[in-house]
């Protein structure tokens, strides 16, 4: 087999948009997680949350975990601009950022209509940080799939 069939094969399977969306999710999760570490309240009052209406003992609890939050998002963010790199090589990544960006939402409505301890306003956040990713995600795990699956008896 030719030294150039495998790349000629990756070729077929990696597009240039899945590049550009993991860079585009990396630049996003990065600036949106240091903006909720540097100003944790920032969010909340963007999103309507009257922080000066909870007891003091609830906003030195919420805050921090809310910054913590935002590192994971970070995070994130730094492990999608290594996978933009090759894509499907680093389908791993997009796979855990897709669970990541399942399971938000599923905490979200707990949250939300559950517990009753969040705002419906938070919903934005959903919007922006999960639901819009998840197709192009999936297209990259599907992608990933065609790529390294090998016939039977291969």
């Amino acid at each position: 087999m030719p030294a150039d069939s495998t790349n000629a094969a990756s070729d077929r399977f990696n597009r240039p948009w899945m590049t550009w969306v993991l860079y585009a999710a990396a630049a996003y999760n990065i600036v949106w997680g240091a903006v909720v570490v540097l100003a944790p309240a920032f969010t909340f009052r963007l999103l309507g949350v009257d922080l000066d209406s909870l007891d003091d003992e609830a906003v030195k609890l919420l805050l921090p975990i809310w910054q913590c939050v935002g590192m994971i998002i970070g995070v994130y963010g730094i492990g999608y601009a290594v996978a933009a790199r090759d894509p499907l090589r680093h389908w791993p990544i997009v796979l855990v950022g897709l669970l990541g960006k399942l399971f938000g939402p599923i905490g979200f409505v707990d949250a939300v209509f559950v517990r009753e301890i969040f705002p419906l306003s938070f919903g934005y956040t959903i919007v922006t940080n999960d639901l819009i990713w998840w197709a192009p995600f999936t297209l990259i795990l599907l992608a990933a799939r065609k790529r390294h699956r090998r016939p039977l008896g291969g």
